[in-house]
């Protein structure tokens, strides 16, 4: 493999994390990459298609965390609520105890405090994958599903 490919692979790596400037840009430049270099070089094709999957990836367990954590927080923040008073205008939680109060604030730091992991991890991957590629390796990301064959 050429330089060019090591070049363009570590490139296709670095270009999800474009996500911290560009909103869905851990999408976007990778996929413009791949899609222009796919089938240029094999090498670049394999890295293209693991960059993608593990940021489809990613996506998939923030919107799983999300999916389980909203649901709860509400449950918590609701539970004991008076719901007439709060549909006729009154918007104080009088009924909230200290109790279920500690439980949504555990919850809520607990999602935090994954959602934060996640995040970090990505990052971590990322950097990994990128000199990796850039040692003519392709690196496999863990815990990654195989969306794009």
């Amino acid at each position: 493999m050429t330089q060019n490919e090591k070049n363009t692979a570590t490139i296709l790596h670095l270009s999800a994390l474009s996500q911290y400037f560009i909103p869905f840009g851990n999408y976007i430049l990778p996929t413009i990459i791949w899609s222009a270099k796919k089938d240029s070089s094999v090498y670049i094709d394999q890295n293209g298609r693991n960059i993608l999957n593990f940021q489809l990836s990613v996506f998939l367990y923030s919107l799983i965390l999300l999916l389980i954590a909203i649901p709860t927080l509400l449950y918590g923040l609701l539970k004991n609520s008076n719901l007439d008073l709060f549909i006729n205008g009154n918007h104080h939680f009088d009924a909230i105890n200290t109790a279920q109060l500690s439980g949504f604030l555990i919850t809520l730091a607990l999602t935090g405090f994954l959602f934060a992991a996640l995040k970090v991890t990505e990052f971590i991957l990322i950097i990994i994958g990128a000199v990796s590629a850039s040692n003519g390796q392709t690196y496999n990301y863990p815990l990654t599903l195989n969306f794009i064959k």
